[in-house]
């Protein structure tokens, strides 16, 4: 059940309906529980067990650190919910990874080992996230713990941003369930607007961008360097409104019921700098990685090369947590080499630069040499999802990424192919992100509730996803992962 099919708008009509109606707190969460399970075991009904171990396990550990101020105690909780969250991610998500990763490197010596056919369990990479933040926060002792075990099982499970994101704090989420929230019509006029814009990224632009993406990446060697340029602009645009759009989407369907996400993306293509692309895309991940990442490897309060270093691991596995290839390593690690560079450079360099550079010239610079990497390292993203779908081996991923790299700053002949679709969703993207420079296109994308051109504006769209959704169907980039 995916938020762009009918069935979720039957779905979530009911459970919309039932959540205007039903006043009483407690029966309603409990709807709200039941409706999310229904909503997961929609994809596979076994995968309901994964995600109530998860909660059992983070539940328990939550009420046992309550009940204890041992040092030694505290950490071994910490460490159950750790191993046993991360466990279960590590097998389901890495076994066979690591398993072909070692039988790569055992072959000269003649040894054979085998994966295992293991299904990957939808949104496993988020709850995990999500679970773990709990627990961290109350060994930390920087929220109360969670003594109903049904508030917790909701904040696991509310369907909304369980299978991708965002990745919600329990901080943010569990206080908005100690009392009923007002479901108004000011809300649910909001959220609808917010998930029809959603589902207007995800189905009319980011949909048929994957056309030519789709078409050009599995065959990277056989096109010239303009169709490899094109088609990694397209893949920038494609994941960028497949996934804003799905977080939109998640967003609005929970306003709309009376609760409320935090934003996940603000016009990444902005950025100036690697540092400020991290800021603005993926946001619920960025900062959950720093705050349980990077700052417990000391950030940067242990000198400048240990900071590198914690910026390298915590982008590697970053990286990592994306999917299991070699490419999303070098992902994560070529995001992480620009951080590093960008805080060895701002220190020392950059200051005195932007002093005798015009401000404008300058800005340009910073944003040419933020896309130019956020680019190359899109090209190692979208070979590492070729290993991720079964559609070539890590090492085929690895050397069709470089493949490409090479035609982009290498001029190269081959397949010419300029699609249309692909330049006017590029097209889109470059323009809603100029919008926001200016303040009269800033109020343009925030149109007044009450003006003629926002119910226009949105029948528009309603329309546009009628007639242009695809044929076949188009999962969301990150239900993989």
């Amino acid at each position: 059940m995916t938020f762009n099919s009918l069935i979720f708008v039957l779905f979530f009509g009911a459970v919309l309906l039932l959540s205007i109606t039903v006043r009483h707190n407690t029966f309603r969460k409990r709807m709200l529980l039941l409706g999310s399970y229904y909503f997961y075991a929609y994809w596979d009904w076994r995968f309901c067990g994964l995600l109530l171990i998860s909660t059992l396990v983070d539940y328990t550990v939550g009420l046992l650190l309550a009940r204890t101020d041992a040092p030694k105690k505290r950490a071994l909780l910490l460490l159950v919910s750790l191993v046993c969250n991360l466990g279960l991610l590590g097998f389901f998500k890495y076994y066979n990874f690591f398993v072909a990763s070692l039988a790569a490197a055992l072959e000269p010596l003649g040894w054979d080992m085998q994966g295992l056919n293991i299904i990957l369990p939808v949104g496993i990479s988020f709850y995990t996230f999500q679970t773990l933040s709990y627990t961290i926060d109350v060994y930390r002792r920087r929220i109360d713990t969670c003594r109903d075990f049904f508030d917790f099982a909701l904040f696991v499970a509310f369907f909304p941003q369980l299978v991708a994101g965002p990745i919600v704090r329990a901080s943010d989420f569990l206080p908005q369930l100690q009392a009923a929230p007002r479901v108004t019509l000011q809300r649910i006029h909001s959220g609808l607007r917010q998930f029809i814009f959603g589902m207007f990224k995800k189905v009319v632009i980011a949909d048929h961008l994957a056309m030519m993406v789709d078409m050009v990446y599995p065959n990277l060697t056989a096109f010239d360097t303009p169709t490899v340029w094109l088609a990694t602009a397209a893949y920038a645009a494609q994941i960028y409104c497949d996934f804003s759009g799905y977080s939109d989407m998640a967003i609005g369907v929970a306003r709309m019921m009376g609760y409320d996400f935090n934003r996940n993306f603000d016009h990444p293509y902005l950025a100036r700098s690697t540092t400020e692309f991290w800021r603005r895309w993926h946001i619920s991940l960025s900062t959950w990685l720093r705050d349980y990442l990077y700052i417990p490897l000391g950030g940067n309060r242990k000198g400048p090369r240990r900071t590198y270093i914690n910026l390298m691991l915590t982008m590697l596995l970053g990286g990592l947590w994306h999917g299991a290839s070699w490419a999303f390593v070098l992902w994560g690690l070529l995001h992480g080499a620009a951080l590093a560079a960008h805080k060895f450079l701002s220190g020392r360099f950059l200051p005195r630069f932007h002093h005798t550079v015009a401000r404008g010239i300058w800005s340009f610079i910073g944003w040419t040499v933020t896309m130019t990497i956020v680019m190359v390292a899109w090209v190692f993203f979208r070979c590492g999802s070729l290993t991720i779908a079964g559609q070539a081996t890590m090492s085929e991923s690895f050397a069709l990424a470089l493949d490409g790299i090479s035609a982009m700053f290498h001029w190269r002949e081959g397949i010419g192919w300029i699609m249309p679709q692909a330049l006017l969703g590029v097209g889109f993207v470059v323009l809603t992100h100029l919008m926001e420079l200016h303040p009269a296109g800033r109020r343009l994308k925030r149109l007044p509730a009450l003006s003629l051109a926002e119910p226009t504006l949105l029948c528009t769209l309603v329309w546009m996803i009628i007639v242009f959704y695809p044929e076949n169907f188009a999962p969301f980039i990150y239900f993989q992962f």
